[in-house]
């Protein structure tokens, strides 16, 4: 059989996988026309997408992380190719946007999705000229420690965000600012927060459990500064999803924009690409990438509504 041209984009660190190589094979006997093209320096991978649209692919898979696949997606939406599809071989440490698609771990079984599957138009996300595909996390990063309770780990995205690291650091300081969103205009100190188009961070630490990539908003998620004495109240509060969207600490909203102003850069990660602005606008971008995904997969609307 004959099937439209599909180009791997192969983190090149990965590229000696032999597991890699046997499902790229195995693929390829199946009758697909899968070309592997992989990485070596910084801006491969924008070079390579712009090189696979003027070659007429129609279909690329992203062979690596959640950097990866991010890389791709900035790419698309940079040069305005979200007419190509998007596939995931999930190559990284932690996975987190391919794991909560349920999308396979296993090589073979992955690029057997990635080039036979059905596309879905799914949201994306900008914080200012770059993007992101899964989540966009702000605020101070510290190791986990044995008394990191784990409902923190749950919530901060296994240790990448701690607020017992945070309180024990030397000189902490919240980052103070301006949030914007839904028209509301509020003062705050903010310890760490997390801008969701996924549902997991860290490893496969649900930061956001109920969100979806397909329903044209984000979940937003931050908490406000707090005293040593105030972190049984914020455990509570990060417990008890039933206060509602605003409590002591604690925040949650589902937004479609939300702007950040401060006199200081604040530290944020988009999927792995950092950036420390002290100003930022961070939009869904609305059906914005055509993604593989298995049928029924938990993360789309479309497939779970009541």
């Amino acid at each position: 059989m004959v099937k439209n041209v599909i180009r791997l984009i192969l983190n090149g660190k990965k590229a000696g996988l032999e597991s890699v190589r046997e499902a790229v094979y195995a693929i390829r006997e199946k009758g697909y026309d899968l070309q592997v093209r992989s990485t070596w320096e910084e801006g491969d991978v924008d070079r390579l997408v712009r090189e696979a649209a003027k070659q007429g692919v129609t279909r690329i898979v992203a062979g690596g992380g959640d950097g990866t696949v991010n890389e791709v997606v900035s790419a698309l939406l940079k040069h305005n190719l979200n007419h190509i599809e998007l596939s995931v071989l999930p190559l990284g440490t932690a996975n987190d946007f391919a794991t909560a698609c349920e999308i396979p771990i296993e090589p073979f079984d992955a690029l057997n999705l990635a080039v036979s599957g059905q596309s879905y138009w799914v949201d994306a996300g900008s914080a200012n000229e770059h993007f992101f595909m899964n989540v966009a996390t702000a605020g101070f990063g510290a190791q986990v420690t044995a008394t990191t309770p784990v409902v923190l780990k749950n919530f901060l995205g296994g240790g990448a965000y701690t607020l017992s690291g945070l309180v024990q650091a030397i000189n902490f300081q919240p980052f103070p600012g301006t949030v914007i969103h839904d028209d509301k205009v509020k003062l705050a100190n903010v310890v760490v927060g997390a801008v969701c188009n996924g549902r997991t961070a860290g490893g496969g630490q649900p930061l956001a459990p109920k969100a979806y990539i397909d329903d044209g908003v984000f979940d937003l998620f931050f908490i406000e500064g707090f005293n040593t004495s105030d972190i049984p109240t914020v455990l509570e509060e990060l417990q008890e999803l039933q206060k509602g969207p605003d409590t002591q600490f604690v925040h949650r909203h589902s937004i479609r924009t939300i702007e950040w102003h401060s006199e200081e850069s604040m530290p944020i990660n988009l999927d792995g690409e950092p950036m420390s602005p002290q100003n930022v606008v961070i939009k869904v971008l609305p059906s914005s990438i055509k993604l593989v995904l298995p049928e029924h997969t938990p993360v789309l609307l479309k497939w779970n509504k009541a």
